[in-house]
């Protein structure tokens, strides 16, 4: 029998995954709680087998119940059961020691087969969140730009020129240049233009 331990703040929501969960002959749902911080303190002390953790809730948050749950047993699973499936959400919940991650949509029977395969130590993810998990680990790291030159594309995104920027910063044109051919390089293009797009799509400025 995988003993289960049900986290959301919502009564309704809770109510439902324990009909669907305990209609289960495997299966039994063990104890309930409305935020994080009850959730982490009731596993640390039921020790169930796994716990569905919603992640936004008051108070503790879910990454940060999990975190606490983990940090005091490290053989309680957890598995996230929201409806967020953004990127920081998803990796902050993985990162903290998930081991799975599914999406409220999910069928009752996609929910209780999720939780018997968590239980037995795999991980479990939504398909739309395993590809934004493929994504993140195949695009590759925004670039570190050093302070200086932060500065002087945020000059040049601003519309001055090479001998505007140098006067602004007390700096000759030729370093100014120095500097943009520098970030052209770790940017991978090859104008100003492209400087400044692309900078801001990896959010440096």
């Amino acid at each position: 029998m995988i003993r289960i331990l049900l986290v959301d703040d919502h009564p309704v929501v809770r109510m439902g995954l324990r009909g669907m969960l305990d209609a289960e002959p495997d299966l039994t749902v063990i104890g309930e709680a409305s935020d994080g911080a009850e959730g982490a303190e009731i596993a640390l002390r039921e020790r169930p087998d796994l716990v569905l953790m919603d992640l936004r809730m008051p108070g503790a948050d879910g990454v940060e119940a999990t975190g606490r749950i983990l940090a005091g047993n490290r053989d309680i699973k957890v598995m996230v059961l929201t409806t967020y499936e953004s990127d920081r959400d998803i990796l902050r919940a993985i990162e903290a020691g998930a081991s799975g991650y599914l999406l409220k949509d999910a069928s009752p029977a996609e929910l209780a087969d999720a939780v018997r395969a968590a239980a037995r130590g795999e991980t479990v993810l939504a398909p739309s969140v395993a590809s934004t998990l493929v994504r993140q680990v195949r695009s590759p790291a925004p670039p570190a730009l050093s302070a200086r030159e932060t500065e002087v594309l945020k000059l040049v995104a601003a519309g001055l020129t090479n001998a505007e920027i140098g006067k602004r910063l007390f700096i000759s044109e030729a370093t100014v240049k120095t500097h943009l051919l520098r970030v052209f390089n770790k940017l991978d293009v090859a104008d100003r233009t492209a400087a400044v797009t692309t900078a801001m799509r990896h959010g440096l400025l």
